[in-house]
């Protein structure tokens, strides 16, 4: 079948499918979709994928789900963009929505054994991640530096405006160090150009800068809540993990959550299918500020997507000239070793406070880790594994 044939309906099921099946978290994601459409249907070649892949991991967002929009609007227009979203986000999005009503009625189900375990689990998973993009992302003195300044930082001073302040550092740091040195990048397969893209960006600004303005002088509960998820999906570089910071700062230190309860949805988030971002949906539903229960899980998901939506939108048909400018890629090099400090916080904090309070809650997470890290076991593994063994012994 030729792309350009392909039906909205279509493409919303194949990514349902996707969305209920897809372990293994983003890069496992780019497999799926490499499998599905270049080498199964090759609605795409091997090229044009390439060229979307890069782009996403040029854009901040969550790589995976805007690889899917991005499929999506290659083959089937605005319209198969949306429902590449929706099939592969509606299964986690639903399970994350459910399990917050579920904490909430149950009352303190939040202190039970094997949520605890999924909490701890979870608090492992940020320690795997922090190693992994520490590897990948600070491979020089000069970048591991950063990120340990910005750790500190975060540590001392930790709020959404210092977040943004270091992500900012980072990329004037990454600028002034290593702009000189960064090759030129070949060309590669020519995406259709959209002369009218440009507007998305401008909204994506206009956004950016008007909603943190708006929600301060108006007070609306769900303004505000629009404006940190958006917020917090405007500024994640290097992986879908750094959203846990950015989330921690305007919600559990605004006291909108409780911190254990924050910790016990992103580790359930491990164990779903499809993408980690379906964290907003739980929290969105959980948040004692706006409205919460199933509209406030809904708010905050579209929330965290539009600047995904609109940068995919507003890039796509740009990427050939974007890619070439050495200033921004060393740029982005700098903020990614700044958000792998961003990360390091968020994990040493409620680890600090655990270890305070229970030492064998330590050592659970110590032996989760080096389960995870050095014994191959999947994420969701882990989540089930631990929830387990949390309700047997806590």
């Amino acid at each position: 079948m030729s792309p350009s044939k392909v039906s909205v309906v279509e493409v919303f099921l194949i990514f349902l499918k996707l969305g209920c099946t897809s372990f293994g978290g983003p890069v496992a994601h780019l497999g799926y979709y490499q499998t599905e459409f270049v080498e199964k249907r090759k609605w795409l070649s091997a090229n044009e994928y390439a060229d979307l892949v890069a782009l996403c991991q040029f854009l901040p967002g969550p790589s995976s789900s805007q690889v899917g929009f991005a499929i999506g609007l290659k083959i089937s227009g605005i319209p198969g963009a949306f429902a590449a979203w929706l099939g592969f986000t509606l299964p986690s999005a639903l399970i994350m929505i459910g399990f917050a009503l579920g904490l909430s009625i149950s009352g303190n189900l939040q202190n039970a054994g094997w949520v605890v375990g999924i909490q701890l689990a979870a608090l492992a998973v940020v320690a795997n991640a922090v190693w992994s993009m520490a590897t990948q992302l600070c491979p020089d003195y000069e970048r591991a530096f950063m990120a340990i300044v910005s750790a500190l930082v975060l540590l001392f001073i930790s709020n959404s405006l210092t977040q943004l302040f270091v992500i900012i550092a980072g990329c004037i740091f990454g600028w002034i160090r290593y702009r000189k040195f960064i090759p030129s990048t070949a060309k590669s397969h020519a995406i259709p150009s959209n002369h009218h893209a440009w507007r998305y960006i401008f909204v994506f600004v206009l956004l950016l800068l008007i909603l943190p303005i708006a929600s301060n002088y108006w007070r609306f509960e769900s303004l505000a809540v629009i404006d940190g998820f958006f917020r917090a999906g405007s500024l994640v570089f290097g992986g879908g993990h750094v959203i846990l910071p950015l989330l921690d700062a305007f919600t559990v230190s605004k006291g909108w959550i409780q911190q254990n309860l924050f910790f016990a949805g992103y580790g359930l988030a491990q164990a779903l299918p499809g993408p980690l971002f379906s964290f907003a949906a739980f929290l969105g539903c959980s948040m004692s500020h706006g409205n919460g229960g199933i509209f406030g899980g809904i708010l905050a998901l579209v929330a965290i997507y539009i600047p995904s939506w609109l940068l995919v939108l507003g890039t796509l048909p740009y990427w050939e000239r974007l890619r070439e400018f050495t200033s921004i890629r060393a740029a982005l090099m700098g903020a990614n070793a700044a958000v792998v400090g961003l990360l390091l916080a968020t994990f040493l904090n409620p680890l600090w406070q655990i270890a305070l309070s229970d030492t064998w809650l330590v050592i659970f997470v110590i032996v989760a880790f080096v389960t995870l890290r050095f014994g191959n076991l999947p994420p969701w593994a882990l989540v089930i594994l631990s929830a387990f063994i949390g309700e047997c012994i806590i």
